[in-house]
Parts: C-alpha cells; sequence; structure tokens
C-alpha cells in the first residue's frame, strides 16, 4: 500500500477513542478536565487580545469585504425580526390553544405548593410569563389572596425558562454547539429553582414577602397612565396581529371565574354581523379576537367557529411558528458563523467580555426594552451556541433579564388602581433580587447554577434525547408529581394524608439510595459508560456506509497490486472448470 493510501486512510472509530474534533469552535471549553481547563485559562490570560486588535479586526477592510458585512447584517435584520415574529406568533398561539386550560388553572388554593405550581404550568402552557404575571396582578385582592399570588409569580419564574430551553433544541444536529447552547439556556432553570428552593420555604415559614410588600404599599398611590410600548409591540406585534390575536379578556374572566369556553357562557358563540369581519361587526368574539384600534380581524378568525376550531387554529399557529423560529435559527447561526469566520477566538471573546455587573444592566435594559425576558434570552442562547458568548457572560445577562421583567410588570401594576397587585408586582421585584444576592457576588455560591448548568450541557453530548427528557421532567414530570401530592393533603382526609404521605416516604427514600448510588456505588460512571458506549454505537452505524466504501476500495487496490482474481473471476473459473469437465464426461 502506498504512503498516500496510508495518509488518506480515515479513521475507524474504536473504543478507546475519545479525541475532540479538529474544528474551531468559540466559546465554553466544558468538556476538557480540569486540570486542562485551568491550562487553558492560563493561556488566554497571557495570550489577551487588546483593545487595539478587537478594532483593527472589526474595522480594517477592504471595500468589497465592506460590502460582504453591509449585505450579511442586512440579513441578520431580516432573519432577527423573523425570529421574533416566530416567538411572538409561537407565544400567541399558545394562547389560543390553551388559554381556556391555562385560565382555569387560577384560584384561591390555600396550598402553597398547588401555588406554585400552577403558576409554572399556566407559563409554559401560554409561553410567557408576562401574561400570566399579568393575570395572577390582576386577580389578586379579588380572585385570589396575595400570599397564593405570591407562589404563583415563583411558578411563573420557572416557567418562563422553557421558551429558551425549546430555542437550544434548534442547534441539535451540532454537539458542540448544543452542549454550549442547552447550557446557556438551563443555567436560567437553574438560578430559578435554586431561587425557589431557597425562598419559597422561607415565605411559608415566615410570610416575609407579603408583610414587608404590605408595608411598602401602604399609603401608596396609582395613576392612570398610559403604558409605555416597546418595540416589539410596535414593530412585530402588529405583523402577527394579521395573522391571529388572541382575546386577553377571555383569559381574564377565565382565570377570574366570571366566563368559560363554553358556548353560551359570554364569548360562545361568536356574534358577527353579515359581511366581512371586522372588529365593528363582531361585538362578541372567542379565543381569537379582532383589532379595535385597526378595526380588522386576524386571517385566522372564523365568524362562526367554535372554541375547539379556534383551538385548533393556535396549534396550527404555534407549530408553523416553530417552524419559522428553527429556520431563522438555523439561517441566523449560518451568517454569523461565516461572519466569524477567520477571527481569533480571543479577539471574540475580548470583544464580548464585558464586567458581569454591566451585562446585568444589559440584560436588564434589554427586557425592559423589548418587554420580554423569554425574547432576550431566546436571542441570546444560539449566541452562547456558536460561542460569541461565554456561559459566565450568559449567567449575568439572565439574571439582568429577571429583574427587567419585573420592572415591566411593576410599571403595569403602578396604573392600577389596586394595591393587591402592586404588593404583588414588588414581591416579585424583591424575589428576584433576592436571588441575585445569594446566587451572584460570592463566586462560590455563584458557580452552583453555573456548574449545574454544565452538567446539563455535558449531558447532551452523550445522549442528544437528553434535552426532552430534561424538558418533560423538569416542566411536566416534576410538577405534575408535586400538585398531585399537595392535592392529597389539602383534602383534609385522613386515607389521603397517609396515601400522600407514604408517597412522600417513597420518593425520599429513592431519591436517598438513587443519590448513594450514583456518588457511592460507581452510577455516574455506570451511566457515563452506558452513554458512551450508546454514542459509539451511534457514530459507527452512521460511518458503517463510508468505512465500507473505504474497505471497498483498499480491497480494490490490494488485488490490483497482488493481481490476484476477484470473486467473480473465480465463479467464471469455476463454471468454465465444470463445463470443461462436463465435456470430457461425455
Amino acid at each position: 500500500m502506498s504512503d498516500t493510501d496510508s495518509e488518506t486512510r480515515k479513521p475507524i472509530i474504536t473504543q478507546d477513542d475519545h479525541s475532540i474534533p479538529a474544528f474551531i469552535h468559540f466559546g465554553d471549553q466544558d468538556r476538557i478536565d480540569a486540570e486542562e481547563e485551568d491550562e487553558q485559562q492560563e493561556e488566554d490570560e497571557e495570550e489577551d487580545a487588546t483593545w487595539g486588535e478587537v478594532v483593527q479586526a472589526c474595522c480594517v477592510r477592504t471595500p468589497t469585504e465592506w460590502g460582504y458585512v453591509f449585505g450579511r447584517l442586512c440579513a441578520v435584520v431580516f432573519f432577527m425580526y423573523f425570529f421574533l415574529f416566530g416567538l411572538e406568533l409561537m407565544r400567541t398561539g399558545a394562547k389560543v390553544m390553551t388559554g381556556c386550560t391555562a385560565g382555569a388553572l387560577f384560584g384561591d388554593e390555600t396550598n402553597p405548593v398547588a401555588g406554585l405550581t400552577v403558576g409554572l404550568f399556566a407559563t409554559v402552557l401560554l409561553q410567557s410569563s408576562s401574561t400570566t404575571t399579568s393575570i395572577i396582578v390582576s386577580l389578586a385582592g379579588s380572585a385570589i389572596s396575595v400570599s397564593q399570588a405570591i407562589y404563583m409569580v415563583m411558578g411563573a419564574n420557572i416557567g418562563t425558562t422553557v421558551t429558551n430551553t425549546i430555542v437550544s433544541l434548534g442547534q441539535l444536529g451540532d454537539a458542540d454547539q448544543l452542549e454550549r447552547a442547552f447550557a446557556g439556556a438551563t443555567v436560567h432553570d437553574m438560578f430559578n429553582m435554586m431561587t425557589v428552593c431557597v425562598l419559597f420555604p422561607l415565605e411559608i415559614a415566615t410570610g416575609y414577602l407579603r408583610r414587608l410588600t404590605e408595608v411598602m404599599v401602604r399609603g401608596a398611590f396609582t395613576s392612570n397612565v398610559e403604558t409605555w410600548e416597546g418595540p416589539i409591540r410596535k414593530y412585530v406585534a402588529p405583523l402577527g396581529d394579521r395573522i391571529i390575536m388572541s382575546n386577553s379578556d377571555l383569559l381574564a374572566a377565565v382565570a377570574s371565574g366570571e366566563g368559560s369556553c363554553a358556548e353560551g357562557d359570554g364569548f360562545y358563540p361568536i356574534l358577527c354581523e353579515p359581511g366581512t369581519p371586522s372588529a365593528s361587526k363582531c361585538p362578541q368574539v372567542g379565543l381569537i379576537s379582532c383589532n379595535r384600534e385597526t378595526n380588522t380581524c386576524p386571517s385566522f378568525f372564523q365568524p362562526n367557529a367554535t372554541s375547539k376550531e379556534d383551538k385548533i387554529s393556535g396549534g396550527v399557529v404555534f407549530v408553523l411558528a416553530i417552524v419559522m423560529l428553527f429556520f431563522c435559527l438555523f439561517a441566523l447561526l449560518n451568517i454569523l458563523q461565516r461572519m466569524l469566520m477567520g477571527s481569533s477566538t480571543r479577539i471574540v471573546h475580548k470583544a464580548t467580555s464585558l464586567n458581569g455587573y454591566v451585562n446585568m444592566a444589559l440584560g436588564c435594559g434589554l427586557t425592559v426594552l423589548v418587554q420580554s425576558s423569554s425574547i432576550v434570552t431566546s436571542t441570546l442562547t444560539p449566541l452562547v451556541g456558536i460561542g460569541v458568548i461565554h456561559l459566565d457572560q450568559m449567567y449575568p445577562l439572565t439574571l439582568g433579564s429577571n429583574i427587567g421583567t419585573t420592572i415591566t410588570a411593576l410599571l403595569a401594576a403602578m396604573v392600577t388602581e389596586s394595591p393587591e397587585s402592586l404588593q404583588v408586582a414588588l414581591s416579585h421585584f424583591i424575589f428576584n433580587s433576592m436571588g441575585i444576592v445569594i446566587f451572584y457576588p460570592v463566586p462560590f455560591m455563584r458557580a452552583f447554577p453555573l456548574q449545574a448548568a454544565r452538567h446539563l450541557g455535558k449531558a447532551t453530548r452523550q445522549w442528544r434525547g437528553f434535552p426532552f427528557l430534561y424538558i418533560g421532567v423538569m416542566f411536566f414530570l416534576l410538577p405534575l408529581t408535586s400538585f398531585g401530592i399537595s392535592f392529597l393533603f389539602a383534602r383534609g382526609s385522613m386515607g389521603l394524608t397517609v396515601l400522600g404521605s407514604f408517597l412522600v416516604a417513597v420518593i425520599a427514600i429513592s431519591g436517598a439510595y438513587g443519590f448513594y448510588w450514583w456518588r457511592f456505588q460507581d452510577g455516574k460512571q455506570y451511566c457515563n459508560n452506558r452513554f458512551e458506549r450508546r454514542e459509539r454505537l451511534r457514530v459507527a452505524i452512521h460511518n458503517l456506509p463510508d468505512d465500507m466504501d473505504y474497505l471497498k476500495t483498499q480491497i480494490a487496490l490490494l488485488i490490483s497490486h497482488t493481481r490476484l482474481p476477484d470473486s467473480e473471476d473465480e465463479d467464471d473459473d469455476d463454471d468454465d472448470d465444470d463445463e470443461e469437465s462436463a465435456n470430457v464426461e461425455r
């Protein structure tokens, strides 16, 4: 075999091959060991780029290069607009599709765990913590108590993270990008979960948020000034309103118990005058509403639709929005990677490395500007995936967006006439602020959500289906289990209480044994080995056609060098020998 053939030979993956692909990726090196990570950090510090190099790399270009930059920036703006448009459609479609179910969840339950779960589920179904918080704030003091509203807001804080977790699935095709993007998305989850784990029991035991905000709103006055509309509402939402528009009045009525989606209960059947549907001709609408400012109805509005038909329309819009979201995401990633191609990693990192508190203020400002934390974090998640933003930078941006969304709710509550609404909005602000105080300034505490997110990101490398399992367990199985057990205790029945206690004991014992097995009986190593074997098998099956083609090529070269007959020639010779033998016998 020639040297050229040996050099071009493609290596076959073996069980002991753990080499890292020779790709250049920007971002976190979360797959290397701790010692290698420290060495890499020292090298980065030694080779840290200067701002002069950054300016030269960004601004010193030929006219042709500036033309390419301008064209790609226009493409980024175009696809970013429709990415945001897809997010808006997804949220509206989710509201129409699940609005009746989500609205019916709200009620003045006496169980704090039930309130927490209701807030989480409502946000997952509506795909908007702002909508959920607005409903909770409007119901506080009337349909639900302030204490219960505070628990629901805590749940809404967790539920809002599902959107950027779904967005991270758009990078499922690249293991490196998925690992970073999923870690960047789940750092929001981990922070909110850990904050709830610390402050939720404290609120149950002391009621500190309710008592503190009650003192703060004494003598507070509200005004009827008009709220400010951000650019998303001004430039993106109008296009979405032409396609589908949710009826916020119906959601609030269902949540307060003053209405429902049933026929003859105030919203159905839809009443429209003959002719082209418009807001003035349709005084009674269902889940899909008409725009009274422009006197138009969206494309999916049907004058004679039932609630089931409106829900189907919402589901169709939701699916189409997901497709649009992923298409725009792929286009944005492709364009951004082309723009970064040829740029040094240290220059990119220098250009994006800002002080953590500056990033926090930036995340807060962006969220107040667009009036949605989901949009901010969902837009930043793909940038973490391609390595433009570090996970350590994404974390303070996420914390800032958490504060920004509470400021939006606080401004909305200040234009109401209910002190209870203002009290709930203040509780939301103080809750997130205390979470930041606990889990950011001290490096030791900051490491908890960051390390948890990194481990979740690494899990996606071992199994690509892990994000789907995570979403199912984190946002559905655990809340449902908690809600069911809390329901058993809240009924006041001795039998149900005993059953709930038994289930809690089983879960506690199972969890303790699982932790012991994972940490002290090599459970972690066992799972890692299983996933590694699964991944090697997947890669081997994926590469099997190429390996077979390579083997066929090498066999053909071997035959040509040794001049040995191939199998077909041997078969032909055998046939000729048989014919000659038959002729001799005759």
